[in-house]
C-alpha cells in the first residue's frame, strides 16, 4: 500500500480470516498519520467495532487520561492502531492465525507513519511486535530497539481497569515514555 486511501480500501474488503464474517466495522486506526509515536493494541472490542475506532470504551477513556498526563493526544500527536482490525467474538484474544492475517495491514500503517517510537499496549501487542517471550508483568517499561525504532510495552488500559494496583507502575512507564519522546522526537509535544 502506497497511500492511506489504498490501505483503507484494501483493509475494508479483507477476508483473510474468519473475523470478517462477524465485524460491523474494520477498525484501521485513528490519529495523526504523521505522528512520531505509534500506539498498538491487540484488537477492537464491541464499542470499537460499533464505532470503527480503536479505544473508545472505558479502556479508551483511561488511555486518553494516560496520554494527557504526558502531553499526548490521539487527535494531535500520536496514531493508534491494533494488531487485528476486526473484533474477535466475545472480545476473546485474537488467535495467532488472525494476528498473522492482519499483520500486513499493521506493517503498511507502520511504513506510512514511519514512527520513531512504538508503544505496545498489553501482552498480545508486545508479544507480536517486540518479542514473543516478553512477559508484560516483568518487561513493561523496558526499552527495546529494532532498526533504529524504540519500542516499549505498557499494561493495556483494560488490564489497569481490572487491576488498579498496576497503575503506579504504569505512571512510571508513562514518564519514561515522555522522557524518550522529548529525547528523540522532533515535534513539540
Amino acid at each position: 500500500m502506497h497511500t492511506w486511501d489504498e490501505l483503507e480500501i484494501a483493509c475494508k474488503s479483507c477476508q483473510k480470516c474468519d473475523l470478517h464474517a462477524t465485524r460491523t466495522n474494520v477498525v484501521l486506526g485513528v490519529g495523526n498519520r504523521s505522528a512520531e509515536v505509534l500506539f498498538v493494541g491487540e484488537g477492537p472490542g464491541e464499542n470499537e467495532d460499533i464505532k470503527g475506532e480503536p479505544f473508545v470504551g472505558r479502556a479508551g477513556k483511561l488511555l486518553d487520561d494516560m496520554l494527557e498526563i504526558i502531553g499526548l493526544s490521539r487527535s494531535r500527536n500520536i496514531y493508534i492502531a491494533n494488531i487485528v482490525k476486526c473484533r474477535p467474538p466475545n472480545n476473546r484474544d485474537p488467535h495467532e492465525s488472525e494476528r498473522e492475517a492482519c499483520l500486513p495491514w499493521l506493517r503498511a500503517q507502520y511504513m506510512l507513519i514511519n514512527p520513531k517510537i512504538v508503544v505496545c499496549l498489553g501482552r498480545i501487542a508486545a508479544g507480536k511486535i517486540i518479542d514473543k517471550q516478553l512477559k508484560i508483568s516483568k518487561d513493561h517499561g523496558k526499552w527495546y530497539e529494532r532498526d533504529g525504532v524504540k519500542m516499549i510495552a505498557l499494561y493495556h488500559p483494560a488490564a489497569l481497569l481490572r487491576d488498579p494496583n498496576r497503575r503506579p507502575d504504569t505512571f512510571v512507564d508513562l514518564k519514561e515514555l515522555e522522557r524518550m519522546i522529548k529525547t528523540i522526537c522532533t515535534h513539540t509535544y
